[in-house]
């Protein structure tokens, strides 16, 4: 199983940042889609965004078009998830998630990150 990190997560007001960063362990990101997802207390675990292994596609969640951007690093074998405007709703743990090819379904991926918790308030 592939071993993903996530990092960057913290507390910002509403309206603000935060750089979401997803780091691997002992191998390449460059062979795979990366996929970002988020659950909030007492909510199901929903897709927010990916990216193909070319960088060449990326899929959004339309609650976060225009907001969010993902793109990826390969020097750093890393992919990033730049989230701006943000809302107390997006306020969840955040997941990277890593397969061959880009879906929003989380059920398609079978290699997570433990998560990093963003919380947006006032």
């Amino acid at each position: 199983q592939l071993q993903l990190v996530e990092s960057g997560g913290g507390l910002v007001q509403p309206g603000g940042s935060l750089r979401l960063s997803c780091a691997a362990s002992g191998f390449t990101l460059d062979y795979y889609a990366i996929g970002w997802f988020r659950q909030a207390p007492g909510n199901e675990r929903e897709g927010v965004s990916c990216i193909s292994a070319s960088g060449r596609t990326t899929m959004y969640a339309d609650s976060v078009k225009g907001r969010f951007a993902v793109s990826r690093d390969s020097a750093k074998n890393t992919v990033t998830l730049q989230m701006n405007s943000l809302k107390p709703e997006d306020t969840a743990i955040y997941y990277c998630a890593a397969r061959r090819l880009c879906s929003l379904r989380d059920e398609d991926f079978a290699s997570w990150g433990q998560g990093t918790q963003v919380t947006v308030s006032s």
